[in-house]
């Protein structure tokens, strides 16, 4: 089994049965918008993607829908009828391309009344690679059968419920028959597609320090106004009894699934999810240390700090993309000291805080940094003094323009960078912009993504920024 993609990268999203969504098939190139009505399907399609995600990365099912749709009954399509057992759920899937070729994950889960995965079927080059099945509903395990192709034709054997079995494979299965190499090549794929991805959603209110901790803020559509319903009340998933969120597996082996302390653990630790106090000078000695974009982007500073000291070609990509949709003149952008007692607010501040001209050294009193923008005449300015368009514009572009190493994501350090692609999820990838900034910002991607490295799938308001991008598609979603 050979194609054309070397990268492994999900090429189809498919909703069986997810909120409004019945038999719908999404394909997915390196750089795909949804657009469509508010209530059309654009954020529930995004859920989904990291739903698949969060279980390649080795979560556990609870997390996965909980992080992502604030509740598993959410996520059960309208007018879903229960059975005789008072059971509902959904059914979602995709198709990875890869060396391996094509591989399709099918998943059917129950929402109610118990969490769990009663179904997955993995097929590829023309097999059935695993399916599971609920045998006895009394036990918290599936009836798994993958595919062995030596004496024994089909391997039989329980899986926990809560995980998705084909991250689990790689660490059940020897490799010893040509089926079972087979298998652990289409599991492999698949784990390093999900695993690539980086669900990014800059948060201005969070990233200007507004936010006073809590349980996840103002949710996806924060302050910017822009439709749909978000993902409020993220966090706040059920947890079955006796279970809990539980950690991940085992350290993951070559092209496993790792454990549910990798990427997104580590990324629920740092704080993804909602409001922090005092985001932009808060700790500062383990922002300086960290150097990891998280998905609000409320450290954008010290990414910034990190990442124009460590690629001074790829950082004048970034001002300039800034230059072309930022209102006023732009000639740098870096971070300076914070000084001790800022506000975090203010040209004055700002002032106080700025060491030599082009130097971003600690001073005497820094306690972390701040980014601001070289105006030239006109001074610095803070970026947290930018518009909401402009501070996600900024977030945004600067994903685009780094790598699994820069983002708070799982790397897949044991597949090598040439053979990864990253896929970045931007929900409302136009809000809080005007048209301009919208198809500048597309057009950055367009670049990024003709390299081979980056995939984007986003969604947007208004589809005619990308009207005349070769290499865009837009997908356009009816309620």
């Amino acid at each position: 089994m050979n194609t054309d993609t070397v990268r492994p990268a999900v090429t189809e999203l498919r909703l069986s049965a997810f909120k409004t969504h019945r038999g719908v098939t999404l394909p997915l190139t390196r750089l795909t918008l949804l657009s469509g009505e508010s209530g059309s399907g654009k954020s529930s399609a995004l859920q989904a993607y990291e739903i698949l995600a969060r279980l390649g990365s080795g979560e556990p099912l609870a997390r996965a829908v909980g992080e992502v749709a604030g509740s598993p009954a959410a996520c059960v399509p309208a007018g879903a009828r229960p059975d005789e057992q008072g059971r509902r759920g959904f059914r979602i899937g995709c198709t990875v391309d890869g060396p391996a070729g094509p591989v399709s994950l099918d998943l059917a889960v129950q929402a109610e009344p118990e969490l769990r995965i009663v179904g997955e079927r993995l097929t590829g080059g023309g097999e059935t690679l695993l399916t599971t099945a609920l045998t006895d509903p009394n036990r918290p395990t599936v009836q798994a059968a993958w595919h062995t192709a030596g004496a024994t034709p089909v391997t039989r054997a329980p899986l926990p419920d809560d995980r998705l079995g084909t991250s689990l494979l790689p660490l059940r299965v020897a490799g010893k028959t040509e089926g079972q190499r087979l298998v652990l090549a289409a599991a492999e794929q698949v784990v390093v597609a999900l695993r690539s991805a980086f669900v990014c959603d800059p948060r201005p209110e969070v990233m200007r320090g507004v936010g006073t901790g809590g349980t996840g803020g103002a949710g996806q559509d924060g302050g910017c106004g822009a439709d749909g319903a978000g993902g409020a009340g993220r966090g706040a998933g059920a947890r079955r009894s006796g279970r809990g969120a539980g950690s991940g597996g085992g350290p993951g082996k070559p092209g496993g699934a790792g454990g549910a302390a990798g990427a997104w653990g580590a990324r629920k630790r740092m704080g993804s999810g909602g409001g922090e106090a005092g985001s932009w000078g808060r700790d500062a000695e383990g922002a300086r240390g960290e150097g990891r974009l998280r998905s609000s982007c409320d450290n954008l500073p010290a990414v910034l700090e990190r990442t124009s000291q460590e690629c001074a070609r790829r950082h004048a990509v970034l001002v300039a993309a800034v230059r072309e949709a930022c209102a006023g003149p732009v000639e740098g952008l870096r971070a300076v000291p914070r000084q001790a007692g800022g506000t975090g607010h203010g040209a004055a501040d700002a002032a106080g805080v700025a060491g030599p001209a082009g130097s971003s050294a600690p001073q005497a009193g820094a306690v972390g940094v701040r980014a601001v923008l070289d105006r030239g005449a006109l001074g610095e300015l803070p970026v947290e003094q930018l518009g909401d368009g402009e501070l996600r514009f900024l977030a945004l572009a600067l994903v685009l323009l780094t790598g699994p190493e820069v983002l708070a994501m799982d790397p897949v350090g044991e597949v090598p960078s040439a053979h990864q692609q990253m896929t970045v999820m931007a929900d409302g990838m136009d809000r809080c912009m005007d048209p301009r900034q919208a198809r500048e910002l597309v057009s950055l991607a367009l670049r990024m993504t003709d390299r081979g490295h980056v995939r984007l799938l986003g969604t947007v308001r208004d589809p005619s920024v990308a009207e005349g991008l070769p290499g865009v598609q837009v997908l356009h979603l009816r309620v």
